[in-house]
């Protein structure tokens, strides 16, 4: 069976809906999205925090599309033109801005879909959350143990729950362990090859209405950050998880490729800008 990894990360992407963050004009939204200073802080972000993982992927078989417009405003559109052509696994996609968001992310993946694939596991992620640095793997190995009941319906959710939530305020760095329903982030939709959707198609927090779920708590396998700029500044439900006196930096470092250091930096550094 030929499992695909298919996912989209949209990069500050210049389309109407979609986001929490929501504006009536499209002019409005092109000056919200497109600010110098905004723009720099979300780099930071997805520099710091989200590319160490899917450089450092265990399994390098996957694709992660960046989806973005065509008029980002350099130097971050020739910053993701430069990644995509070093990292094979990163593609860019240019799209016009679009009234349907999710309209937008169908045109930003169908390119990359595996004619051959048997099955295809979408996943969004955001540009400032990070996913273990096994995440493909295990994505992979914990659909094999379950792909009967995909079979079924041609659809099913594998939720891989265990993570740590990052709150960045005041210049201060907060992490907290918590293990949490179908967040986003290391959450894989598994589909059939021929179906137009993408991850994004399915509300993540009424997946049971639309196929059959799994959630794996073990290991660790998210960061999700929450900052000034996030488009939901809320930590949502979930439950605590305490890990081993003195193992979040350990975790941090051998799980995401991250240091604890850096992250702290980040975040006084954004809180002067």
């Amino acid at each position: 069976m030929r499992v695909q990894m298919l996912g989209l990360c949209r990069f500050s992407y210049l389309g109407m809906r979609g986001y929490q963050v929501d504006h009536d004009r499209i002019e409005d939204r092109r000056a919200y999205l497109y600010d110098p200073d905004r723009l720099a802080r979300r780099w930071s972000w997805f520099e710091t925090v989200a590319l160490p993982g899917w450089l450092a992927q265990t399994d390098p078989d996957y694709t992660l599309v960046l989806m973005t417009g065509p008029d980002l405003p350099d130097p971050f559109l020739a910053r993701l033109r430069d990644l995509c052509d070093r990292v094979p696994q990163l593609r860019l996609s240019l799209v016009p801005p679009m009234e349907y968001h999710l309209q937008a992310c169908r045109a930003a993946i169908a390119p990359h879909r595996d004619p051959d694939a048997t099955v295809i596991g979408h996943f969004r992620h955001d540009d400032d959350d990070a996913v273990a640095v096994d995440y493909i793997a295990r994505a992979r190995a914990d659909f094999a143990a379950v792909a009967d009941l995909w079979a079924r319906e041609g659809r099913l959710s594998l939720d891989h729950a265990r993570g740590l939530m990052i709150e960045a305020r005041d210049g201060r760095l907060r992490i907290t362990p918590r293990i949490c329903h179908n967040m986003g982030v290391a959450l894989t939709i598994f589909l059939r090859p021929d179906a137009p959707e993408t991850a994004l198609d399915f509300n993540h927090t009424r997946l049971a209405q639309w196929m059959p779920g799994v959630q794996v708590p073990e290991p660790v396998m998210f960061v999700r950050s929450i900052h000034g700029d996030s488009d939901s500044g809320d930590m949502g439900p979930g439950l605590p998880w305490q890990p081993e006196e003195g193992a979040i930096n350990r975790i941090l470092r051998e799980r995401f490729d991250l240091r604890r250091g850096a992250l702290a930096a980040l975040a006084r550094r954004l809180s002067l800008g």
